[in-house]
């Protein structure tokens, strides 16, 4: 056993959004260190064949975590069944891109539900736990975080608050011995960048970002980068690296983004995709279901 593996050995993680993508990633690293998982999301039976499938002692729930109460009642049951939480990593999210006048008022409101409320829901019902093991929180945020690009409102909007929210609760707990991280990604290789690029209007909005910025990562490769920064407790985890030095002109970035659409965002004809994704796939099921909002994984 290497001392990395040591490090997560026999602790208890809770990862949201787990069914897919770069939950399922992430879980399978954090387990292939040691960690028992505890996955939550909306695809129960792909949910259960991860855990199943973890070489630690790891189970499943579905819940939405935009819903306190369902979440209080699974953080509990973690607790109970799993022992104490030392790591929380927030990753549900859904997109949705298109103009913002033509977007669907339910589909736009989801977005800003499940990535911006549904992580304070999950931050909420387990910080509790953190504070008894002194653990860490890692909110997975985007480059939509600091740079905001047309087309993508709800998504923008919803990750800018993300960012805000986790450096509040960074202050706050600060003072407790619980850490909080945040994950500024880029593209990501999974099922809810795949569906995007079906669509005309994505395939615009990323052809207005410069080479680099288009570039997509394994999620393997991102969840490696992603667990290392829970195991040092740090503050930020860029991926890919060059992501970090976007924080010196995030102050420009405004009045360029806008200057470029000018340029070349001519064409009004878009068409707005809907929730991307299985994760937004399976929030619409849910919502016809329960005629409440939901949240999946990305």
């Amino acid at each position: 056993m290497t001392d990395r593996d040591r490090l997560l050995s026999g602790r208890t993680a809770v990862v949201t959004g787990g069914a897919r993508g770069l939950g399922k990633a992430i879980a399978e690293e954090l387990a292939a260190r040691g960690a028992d998982v505890a996955l939550l999301g909306l695809e129960g039976d792909a949910l259960a064949r991860i855990a199943t499938g973890l070489p630690t002692a790891s189970r499943s729930w579905v819940v939405d975590i935009t819903d306190d109460d369902a979440m209080a009642h699974v953080a509990q049951d973690v607790h109970r069944l799993m022992g104490p939480v030392s790591i929380v990593v927030a990753n549900s999210g859904v997109a949705e891109v298109g103009p913002f006048l033509d977007s669907d008022p339910d589909s736009w409101r989801r977005v800003v539900e499940i990535n911006l409320i549904g992580s304070a829901v999950t931050a909420r019902s387990f910080l509790p736990y953190l504070l008894d093991t002194r653990g860490h929180y890692l909110q997975v945020a985007s480059i939509a975080s600091i740079g905001s690009m047309p087309m993508m409102s709800a998504y923008c909007a919803s990750k800018a608050g993300v960012e805000s929210f986790t450096h509040s609760l960074r202050a706050e707990m600060a003072h407790s011995g619980v850490t909080v991280g945040i994950a500024y990604l880029n593209w990501i290789d999974t099922d809810m960048i795949r569906d995007a690029d079906r669509y005309r209007v994505m395939r615009k909005v990323r052809s207005l970002m410069p080479r680099p910025a288009r570039a997509i990562s394994s999620a393997e490769h991102v969840a490696r980068r992603v667990v290392t920064s829970v195991e040092r407790r740090a503050s930020s985890v860029y991926v890919p690296g060059w992501l970090r030095s976007s924080q010196l002109v995030r102050g420009v970035l405004p009045g360029a983004i806008t200057q470029l659409s000018r340029r070349k965002l001519t064409d009004s004809r878009y068409a707005a995709t809907g929730l991307l994704g299985a994760g937004g796939r399976a929030a619409r099921r849910a919502t016809d279901r329960d005629g409440g909002s939901t949240a999946g994984p990305r």
